[in-house]
């Protein structure tokens, strides 16, 4: 693989390892080299969603002393709207250059008003970053909180007394045991057990199951519930599918709760990690709002009618705590959490269980500076026997070969809110 950041595993493939890279920091020009000399190491890690099977996670840490500053990275990184070679290699491959034929979210001319800088990404038009840069955006969400726009998952709503039969013969998950505003990440899988999505779904207490799942999925995942919907009916199974057409605005960040509940009633102390309830937000009612995000941090992800999501962003943006964030930053972000990208770390050639994976690389799957830790990072596959906390190995980089070292992972601890 050729994108900036990426390097070369030359190794079989059975488990997957996050690479953290103390290799020059930050993203190439095309006339640089991204990456030069210097030991690495990788780390591991596993999952810890009830719903996917044990697998392992690492990262390579160069292990002389950086060669660059986090002010190169972040005036390199700057150039993210007008330098598509300056993205995280994870996002660079979702990127696209149809810029005619893309679909806009219900926030688009707020986004532009706001300086956005629009990019294509899984056939939507979306912000990869505003005024402030992307190391700007991406510590501002780590140290107060961050507004994102994720209206381009596919949102669905599964209802009928069958709903949850539907879901389970769809998922890995444990669907019958959520409790009622309970949500659980989980896996759409074919029938070799190769990963077509993952989602996160969640058992309403107003008698539907609300799914968000990925826009580079969109038709298959929404075709896959269309079918088994049919199939269910036509056997006499009482269960129904509504797509919905709300925006979906991520808050994120150690004050996204305290910034939240000044425009609400609920008290969100009662509201943990992976739960969701339907209120009202700074007057905007009818408001579905899940404490969850793809940050590491904790944080909500609320869902909001179309015509009501400038009116919403904009009440946000009040508080000083918060500032929009795009693209390159979410990328960041989750990568440095240690949050898998469909399509990059895991796809249907990746199973949920680790002893069937029996296909190879050549590169690491996602890719990006870490603005936390002033170091590259990355994840890519290796061999399990490999992936014990200070096993030495060999990396290929452009060529030459790097030692590395396994140990532990995420690259930074999670915050997620749970009840003590």
């Amino acid at each position: 693989m050729e994108a900036p950041g990426a390097i070369s595993l030359q190794l079989g493939v059975n488990a997957l390892c996050a690479l953290k890279l103390r290799l020059p920091l930050g993203l190439p020009t095309p006339s640089s080299d991204p990456l030069g000399g210097g030991e690495t190491y990788l780390s591991r890690a596993w999952t810890t969603s009830p719903s996917v099977p044990v697998r392992v996670v690492a990262s390579v840490r160069r292990l002389h002393p950086l060669r660059a500053t986090m002010q190169r990275a972040g005036s390199m990184m700057s150039r993210l709207g007008s330098c598509l070679q300056a993205l995280p290699s994870a996002l660079r491959r979702s990127l696209s250059s149809a810029q005619d034929v893309l679909r806009r979210t219900p926030l688009y001319d707020f986004h532009l008003a706001h300086g956005g800088k629009m990019v294509a990404f899984a056939g939507w038009n979306l912000p990869v970053q505003y005024r402030d840069s992307h190391v700007d955006s991406h510590l501002h969400t780590r140290r107060h909180c961050s507004l994102f726009d994720v209206s381009h998952m596919l949102q669905t709503k599964i209802f009928g007394h069958d709903r949850v039969k539907l879901m389970e013969s769809l998922v890995v998950g444990d669907i019958a045991e959520l409790k009622p505003n309970q949500g659980t990440l989980s896996l759409f899988t074919n029938e070799a057990g190769g990963i077509l999505d993952d989602l996160i779904v969640t058992n309403t207490s107003e008698g539907h199951l609300y799914v968000v799942s990925n826009a580079g999925c969109w038709e298959k995942d929404l075709t896959l519930m269309q079918d088994k919907v049919r199939e269910l009916q036509n056997m006499g199974n009482d269960v129904g599918l509504e797509v919905m057409d709300n925006a979906l605005l991520a808050l994120q960040g150690p004050t996204a709760a305290q910034v939240l509940q000044a425009g609400v009633a609920d008290d969100l102390r009662k509201l943990p990690f992976m739960t969701s309830a339907v209120m009202e937000v700074f007057g905007v009612s009818g408001c579905r709002v899940t404490r969850c995000g793809y940050t590491g941090e904790d944080g909500v992800e609320i869902s909001v009618l179309a015509a009501e999501a400038v009116r919403l962003a904009t009440a946000l943006l009040e508080n000083p705590e918060v500032k929009l964030a795009g693209l390159a930053a979410r990328d960041s972000l989750r990568l440095e959490a240690g949050l898998c990208l469909y399509g990059n770390d895991i796809d249907e050639h990746t199973t949920p269980v680790e002893g069937s994976l029996s296909w190879t690389l050549g590169a690491v799957t996602s890719g990006c500076p870490s603005p936390c830790l002033k170091k590259n990072v990355a994840m890519g596959y290796v061999p399990y026997e490999y992936s014990r906390p200070g096993t030495l190995l060999l990396v290929e980089v452009r060529r030459k070969q790097q030692m590395a070292m396994v140990s532990k992972m995420p690259f930074v601890p999670t915050n997620y809110y749970t009840l003590k």
